[in-house]
């Protein structure tokens, strides 16, 4: 059953909460702010100026505004630390990748950055919401504590001191002035949320780097559990087969004496262990070969352009080796570049070139076949065109009809 409210209840209830302690944490904020805001600008008009007045040193624009970049963050953080202990509001971070120590090229990756702009933008603002602040809380807050010697002494003389004209103004702003403080810090945390904190293009960027990062990790998780079934295969079921193929042999070779139905069942095991160890084989290949950790992309490639059906002409230019996960996918384009080629080009020979130059691992694929390769054209290239993209990787395909056909694939090295 719902308990029914006095008025004077209610008039309890919201007077609890006009005057709670979030009011005079209001009150506070708006106190600090005025002279941190005062500061921030100063600073960053005198900066500013500097460089502008004194253009023609070349020397002192350029400190000036180096100073500019580094001291902006730090007016910002103290504005942020400023909302959060006193409206307990978390301003979020914008993420600065500047990423060099050339004083050049940090003046002009500061001058493209559209969040320290923004910040200038507020700490250029913040006096005037600092102006206003002040003078209608603090002076009101003031008034109040002005009214009250007045109200005294009217008492003490024996008059009706809550109808002079100090008290009654008194009175009207100890009830208005929380109202304004909660306006004018509901104003200036507007202007901080939208200047101090990251812009939409901001918080999409960050999205855009953490869903990248997520897709390096699957990706990579990928390629470990490729290798971690290639080494149990390969010293697992295929160690049996060995084993198992072996036995079948010696089995073949020396029980000739059997009669003829059980040698030919010995017989026909024999060579169906055969090929399903060489089938096993080329499926651990097609996972992640042994030799590719072991020795990297030279060797693990020459051993796929010597199992091609046709001629292939290998040049591998790898001074530095790359990640295991950039290493697989290569060898991956090239092994399903190679078998694409084997079934569908008709070529008489192809040539491989792998080389590395800056942060980019460059794979090229040619064949003389008969062209008129499509990556909508079957699930081969799209295949292709999918792992390499996993890793932020281009490719590209020139076939024109009647040939030659080229796959061109980068991947980033980092």
């Amino acid at each position: 059953m719902n308990e029914v409210l006095t008025p004077w209840d209610r008039i309890h209830a919201w007077a609890r909460t006009h005057w709670s302690a979030l009011t005079w944490l209001r009150t506070v904020h708006v106190v600090t702010g005025l002279p941190i805001a005062l500061l921030s600008a100063g600073v960053v008009i005198g900066l500013i100026s500097a460089s502008i007045v004194l253009v023609w040193t070349v020397l002192v624009p350029i400190v000036a505004l180096l100073l500019l970049a580094w001291v902006v963050p730090l007016l910002t953080r103290l504005q942020r630390a400023r909302f959060q202990a006193f409206l307990g509001v978390d301003i979020p971070r914008t993420r600065r990748r500047l990423g060099t120590r050339n004083p050049l090229k940090l003046l002009v990756r500061v001058a493209r950055d559209g969040g320290t702009w923004r910040q200038i933008g507020y700490h250029l603002l913040a006096p005037l919401i600092g102006v206003a602040g002040f003078l209608g809380v603090v002076c009101g807050w003031a008034a109040c504590l002005v009214a009250i010697p007045s109200a005294v002494q009217v008492w003490r003389a024996g008059g009706e001191w809550y109808t002079t004209p100090p008290v009654v103004l008194a009175l009207a702003l100890f009830v208005t002035v929380p109202w304004v403080a909660r306006g004018v810090t509901a104003l200036d945390l507007i202007a901080a949320e939208a200047l101090l904190g990251p812009s939409r293009s901001d918080l999409l960027a960050e999205r855009v780097e953490s869903l990248r990062e997520s897709r390096a990790e699957v990706v990579d998780a990928a390629d470990a559990e490729r290798r971690r079934l290639e080494r149990d295969l390969h010293d697992g079921a295929q160690q049996r087969l060995v084993s198992l193929a072996m036995n079948l042999g010696i089995a073949r070779t020396t029980l000739t004496d059997l009669p003829a139905p059980a040698h030919e069942v010995i017989v026909q095991a024999h060579e169906e262990a055969k090929q399903a160890l060489k089938e096993l084989r080329d499926l651990v290949r097609g996972l992640h070969p042994a030799v590719l950790n072991d020795q990297g992309l030279d060797a693990a490639l020459s051993g796929v352009a010597a199992r091609a059906p046709v001629p292939v002409k290998l040049q591998v230019e790898v001074a530095e080796r790359v990640t295991p996960t950039i290493e697989a996918v290569a060898f991956f384009v090239v092994s399903e570049a190679l078998t694409n080629i084997a079934k569908h080009a008709r070529a008489s020979r192809a040539e491989v070139r792998v080389l590395r130059r800056d942060r980019l691992l460059h794979v090229s694929v040619h064949d003389d076949g008969r062209g008129g390769a499509r990556q909508d054209g079957g699930t081969g290239l799209r295949g292709l065109a999918q792992r390499v993209g996993s890793v932020d990787g281009r490719l590209s395909i020139h076939s024109p009809d009647g040939g030659p056909t080229t796959i061109t694939v980068e991947l980033p090295c980092e």
